[in-house]
């Protein structure tokens, strides 16, 4: 059968040879009343898939001017290979910003200033604004699923498409990003004749061998694109049951399998975050990457711990609640052992990073290299924070310094604490312990306090 629509099949079926044979043995009526009961339960089996065009020959057309083209920027190192057949499209969250993002699918994963990989990550990247990036001529296979099966198939990347969201699977995908990936998708199932069934993400896909979390082969080696939902970009709803689960070939992840093929779906498939808790462990945030030294664990005290370093400095059982989990941390931490409450964002890296869940919040700052201030809900393009944007999570303010409500009444007896800064005409931000003379202030500081003083 033919990836195409169960009416469509149907239809051709009406006026085979096995029709005619139907009819003479059965009767019209008898043949009808099978042809309904198998279709019935051939949309039960595969959840309804097929594929109800939403786009316009128009809009796919404009969509398709406007990708832009990085296959130059392909490491030279990557060995291109032409993929002999495709049957499914494999949805990613990048963990990671934009420039990351382009960066590491093109040229290759970074460790300790050198490649780790050969790149070819993907073939399209998708910006959190909806732009997307061909990074890899669709001919070619591409590195992206790692140790995957589906349905007994094994090696996916061999047969698959890549593409890369931009963001976390514990945040959010954008509307613009929803749009432009069910355009995207929309055409690649014109191309290769699938249907929304072959529409996979990489969790979904992605198995891992037993480990000191699971005894058995399983599900749940990754967690990217948890948080992708069908429904958004156009798509039938994903697969009723895990087909490898089911035949006994993998054990199932208890999160993931919530997720995807629960009765009831939850509300949001965010649920957790980043942030290690009594529920939420390490291996439910990172996977297999739990333990890996691109993998940074930000502990309540402000000190990180590489993924590799855990078991011997802390214990994997002995991780603190409240501990926050940075993936793709190439070179150590993008914000650093920070000096105080302000961070600094490097080049390739994103608020997330950083913030979590607060990037987005009114009592989030970010300081721009030229000097403009404003709070995670005055900023709109997470995509371009210029490097070296600094940042300050859980503040109140701005307030100004002047002649009539000087430093002393606006922060009352904290003025002069570690946790009140004060930014400066010239761009320097200045804990109340570091300011030397409160009178000379000069005109234009403004003056941050913590929300919980």
């Amino acid at each position: 059968m033919t990836q195409c629509s169960i009416s469509d099949y149907f239809l051709r079926l009406m006026i085979s040879r096995q029709f005619a044979e139907r009819t003479r043995t059965t009767g019209f009526a008898n043949l009808l009343r099978h042809i309904a009961i198998v279709a019935t339960a051939s949309a039960v089996l595969i959840g309804s898939f097929g594929t109800a065009w939403a786009f316009t020959r128009a809009e796919r057309q404009a969509f398709q001017k406007s990708i832009v083209d990085r296959r130059a920027r392909l490491n030279p190192k990557f060995t291109k290979t032409t993929r002999k057949k495709t049957r499914f499209i494999i949805v990613h969250t990048s963990e990671g910003g934009l420039k990351s993002t382009l960066r590491v699918v093109s040229s290759g994963k970074r460790l300790r200033r050198s490649y780790r990989t050969k790149g070819g990550h993907a073939h399209y990247v998708i910006a959190r604004d909806g732009r997307v990036y061909r990074t890899l001529d669709k001919r070619f296979v591409a590195d992206h699923a790692g140790r995957s099966m589906w349905n007994g198939q094994t090696d996916i990347s061999k047969i698959s498409i890549g593409i890369e969201l931009v963001g976390y699977h514990y945040g959010s995908i954008t509307e613009k990003q929803y749009r432009s990936v069910g355009l995207l998708i929309e055409i690649l199932q014109r191309i290769y004749d699938l249907d929304d069934s072959a529409v996979l993400t990489h969790s979904q896909v992605a198995y891992g061998k037993p480990n000191r979390w699971v005894r058995n082969s399983h599900r749940g080696r990754k967690r990217c694109a948890k948080n992708f939902d069908h429904t958004k970009a156009g798509l039938a709803p994903t697969w009723p049951f895990d087909p490898d689960v089911k035949a006994g070939r993998l054990v199932a992840d208890p999160q993931l399998a919530s997720i995807y093929y629960a009765p009831r779906k939850p509300s949001s498939r965010s649920t957790g975050g980043n942030v290690i808790s009594s529920t939420n462990t390490a291996w439910n945030i990172a996977g297999d990457e739990y333990n890996s030294p691109t993998t940074l664990y930000r502990l309540p005290n402000g000190k990180v711990v590489p993924g590799h370093e855990v078991e011997e400095r802390i214990g994997w059982n002995r991780i603190p609640k409240n501990t926050v989990v940075l993936l793709n941390q190439e070179e150590g931490d993008p914000a650093g052992e920070s000096e105080g409450p302000v961070r600094r964002i490097s080049d390739g890296y994103t608020a997330w990073d950083i913030a979590g869940f607060d990037y987005n919040k009114a009592s989030t700052f970010y300081f721009f290299p030229r000097g403009r201030v404003a709070s995670g809900r005055e900023v709109s393009d997470w995509d371009e924070l210029p490097a070296n944007t600094r940042m300050i999570v859980g503040y109140r303010g701005p307030y100004e310094v002047t002649a009539r409500r000087p430093a002393g009444i606006i922060a009352g007896k904290n003025y002069n604490k570690k946790d009140t800064l004060y930014y400066f005409p010239n761009k320097k931000i200045i804990s109340g312990d570091s300011v030397r003379d409160f009178a000379r202030l000069p005109k234009g500081v403004l003056v941050f306090l913590p929300s919980t003083g």
